[in-house]
Parts: C-alpha cells; structure tokens; sequence
C-alpha cells in the first residue's frame, strides 16, 4: 500500500486556526498552539459575553427607566406594577427608547400608571 502524506491537510488546517488568531498579540497569531489555544478560549468567552449582553442590556433599560421615572414621583418597580395594573404591555426596551426619544409619550404613559395604581 502506499504511503499517505497528509502535509497539504495538516497545513491547510493549521492556516484555519492561525487565521482565526488574527489580531492577537506576540505568538498567539503565529505559533499554531498558542493561537489553537487562544482562539478556543475566545470562543469561549464570546460564548459567555453573547449570554451577559442580555443581561447587561436588560439592566441599562431598567436604569434609563427608573432615572426617567423618579422625577414623576415613582420607583421604577412601582411604576412596572402600575403598568401592569393598567393593561400596558410595553417592554423594556421600548419604555426606554420612549424615556429617551419621546419624553411627552413616555409622561402620558407614566399618567396612566399612576391612575391606575390610584385606584
């Protein structure tokens, strides 16, 4: 049987990895461990970031809203209740956009809130 060479394979691999390690530093771009090693671990950690970046944004509208809202006499937890209270399904994201961009829309939706949690 012949002799199999996997030269082109094994290289063309290798090139894959070292290609992924674009950008880092020292031997981490060019030593194909170092870089196998660390683009391993990026993945990883990008992995985690993709999953605390929902939660890092969740947390900033949460911020943007209760800042918004304390002015107008409420906690943020109140004000939630009282949306809930008046039927107002509008998600976080958007009461922050809203807090932002459209101030006026955003009190009338406070004023809702607070009537329904008057009552």
């Amino acid at each position: 049987m012949a002799r199999v060479k996997y030269g082109k394979v094994t290289r063309a691999r290798r090139k894959r990895w070292i290609k992924l390690a674009k950008g880092y530093f020292g031997t981490k771009k060019s030593s194909y461990k170092k870089a196998h090693e660390q683009v391993i671990r990026s993945m990883a950690y990008a992995f985690i970031g993709r999953k605390e970046r929902k939660r890092d944004f969740r947390s900033l509208w949460i911020v943007r809203i209760n800042a918004a809202v304390r002015p107008e006499g409420l906690s943020y937890s109140t004000f939630m209740h009282g949306l809930k209270l008046a039927n107002i399904n509008i998600n976080r994201k958007m009461l922050s956009e809203l807090a932002i961009n459209n101030s006026e829309e955003f009190k009338q939706i406070v004023q809702q809130a607070k009537k329904a949690l008057n009552k």
